[in-house]
């Protein structure tokens, strides 16, 4: 089951068509063009020529039946298979660091052997997926901004072998995914890692009820609950507490100030974007100081 770029949505909302109906548990490729959409591929091309209402496209959207709201779906991500090529750029008055710089600028970066080819350096290739959600609680939200019903997050660990749970607003959920990168630091400070299309193969399950408020993800090693808000401060504040009750609720031996002098111990507070219209944080505990604990 194959799911083409020529699907793209430019926000998530629960009035949309969808482009694909699936029963979980379902596997299948989604293919992606790059947060452009593939306006920016060659060395001569300028920001200037951007049709600005084609950015961020997320593929989809994925009709999950069964489907409702206050369920979870759960997203594994199985591989992402990358273009051999990325765009990464930077412009002025755009991410944090646009102030110092005039007008816009693009390279184009080979990836070859597990390696980015950026200028003369050889920088190791880190996929990640930047934006992937489901339809929010109401409204459309640009597939540009993220939120509780995910969008686009920009972080790290939503790369090969990650699950996430989001939970469901809109009936079938609506799920769908796009702006994937072969490198990005944290922060995304210029505005662009590099940008790349792909092919991502995932599995869709649902979990009726239990949702969470916002995007919780798993890997072989941590849990980390994403969290965005209009500040750094206000995301910090809510992922660390929402990790705390996620924690409270599984770790029964334990009382409320013994979690929170765990997570002080061993967890970390992580950014993952910083240029979004919303902030986006993630509170991340490792498992093996809880390794029975499950969604």
């Amino acid at each position: 089951m194959k799911l083409t770029a020529d699907n793209a949505i430019f926000n998530f909302c629960g009035d949309h068509a969808p482009a694909l109906k699936i029963t979980p548990p379902a596997t299948l490729d989604i293919e992606t063009l790059d947060c452009f959409s593939n306006q920016l591929r060659n060395p001569e091309d300028k920001m200037e020529q951007l049709d600005w209402d084609r950015i961020n496209p997320a593929t989809g959207p994925i009709f999950v039946t069964g489907a409702e709201p206050g369920d979870t779906l759960k997203v594994t991500i199985n591989r992402i298979d990358l273009n051999e090529q990325g765009t990464v750029c930077c412009l002025e008055n755009e991410g944090a660091l646009g102030h110092l710089i005039e007008g816009s600028h693009i390279r184009i970066a080979p990836i070859e052997n597990g390696m980015v080819k950026y200028l003369d350096l050889q920088i190791p290739v880190r996929k990640m997926i930047g934006v992937i959600g489901v339809a929010p609680a109401e409204g459309a939200v640009n597939t540009g901004t993220p939120g509780p019903h995910g969008g686009n997050m920009d972080t790290l660990l939503i790369t090969e072998g990650a699950s996430l749970y989001f939970p469901v607003f809109a009936p079938g959920a609506l799920f769908g995914l796009g702006d994937c990168h072969g490198a990005m630091g944290d922060g995304e400070i210029g505005v662009s890692g590099l940008e790349c299309p792909a092919l991502v193969n995932l599995t869709l399950e649902l979990i009726k009820g239990k949702a969470p408020a916002y995007p919780v993800l798993e890997n072989q090693d941590a849990f980390a609950i994403i969290v965005s808000q209009p500040t750094v401060d206000g995301a910090i504040a809510l992922a660390t507490e929402l990790m705390c009750r996620f924690l409270e609720e599984r770790l029964s031996g334990y009382t409320r100030p013994e979690i929170i002098m765990l997570m002080s111990l061993v967890g970390e507070v992580q950014i993952s974007q910083v240029v979004d219209p919303e902030k986006t944080v993630r509170f991340v505990f490792p498992k093996k100081y809880a390794p029975h604990i499950q969604f």
